[in-house]
């Protein structure tokens, strides 16, 4: 890898966590401490359309390629990544305190603290698989060994960034309210989103002993962020009446991070 292709590394690590920073600093222009419900709807299904493509283009696929030397099993290593990601995630939403925007009953094992706190700690909880999903592709690039190009990889953190602008202005504005401070509620939602580059750069420092289980750790990404998916996104989406617009907001996204994929693939 030459300076170069290092300096897009660096670049694709730091790209989603801007897109978390970016929407948290919307907190500095909106009047309001909490967006239109419709607006709301339609971002989380966006969201939930990118991860999905994400995962199936950018993740699952690139780990089926990488197992072609296992003929008709090569759906194995990406079954199983892609099912103890689910597991893993499940747990930590078991055991991590936390609380989603729009709901007053928190989540996880009880503990002293405060609403706030637990907001940017159901954030994180996605974050992190996805700040992993970079720095698995990046690695995987980085090891030489897989189908996955410098590019596919940029894609996927373009993809992740994308989506996380209106999570980090989802996140920051309802802790305006809660904080009575903006600078306080962009620093929360600032945080929310440290977890992916950090996320990234380990996975990808881990590179060399990865190489093995690359297979595994792309579908493991890809799992974890289904279940974000599945578990907040979708509900998210679709409540209440008018779920149409999040339907075609999902189909958006999905698109968009397929085009990605493909095009700078």
């Amino acid at each position: 890898m030459n300076i170069s292709d290092l300096r897009i590394v660096n670049i694709g690590i730091l790209i989603p966590f801007l897109g978390t920073t970016l929407g948290a600093a919307m907190v500095f222009f909106f009047k309001k401490d909490s967006m239109n419900e419709n607006v709301q709807k339609i971002l989380s299904g966006f969201a939930a359309g990118v991860m999905v493509a994400a995962s199936v283009w950018s993740l699952l696929i690139p780990a089926m390629d990488q197992s072609n030397n296992l003929g008709r099993l090569a759906f194995l290593p990406a079954t199983t990544g892609f099912m103890i990601g689910i597991l893993f995630l499940l747990l930590i939403d078991f055991i991590l305190p936390h609380m989603h925007v729009g709901s007053e009953k928190p989540e996880g094992l009880k503990a002293n603290l405060k609403k706030s706190t637990m907001l940017v700690f159901a954030v994180t909880l996605h974050n992190f698989p996805e700040g992993m999903a970079v720095g698995v592709a990046l690695a995987a690039f980085i090891s030489g060994t897989s189908s996955i190009s410098l590019t596919a990889a940029l894609a996927l953190s373009i993809g992740i960034a994308i989506q996380n602008f209106p999570e980090g202005a989802i996140i920051s504005l309802p802790l305006r309210h809660e904080l009575r401070s903006r600078k306080k509620a962009f620093l929360y939602g600032f945080l929310s989103g440290v977890v992916e580059p950090i996320g990234a750069i380990i996975t990808i420092l881990l590179t060399k002993f990865m190489v093995p289980i690359l297979p595994y750790l792309l579908s493991f990404a890809a799992g974890a962020m289904i279940y974000v998916v599945v578990e907040e996104l979708l509900p998210e989406a679709s409540e209440g009446e008018h779920s149409n617009w999040s339907t075609l907001s999902f189909s958006l996204g999905f698109v968009l991070m397929m085009i990605l994929d493909v095009a700078l693939g």
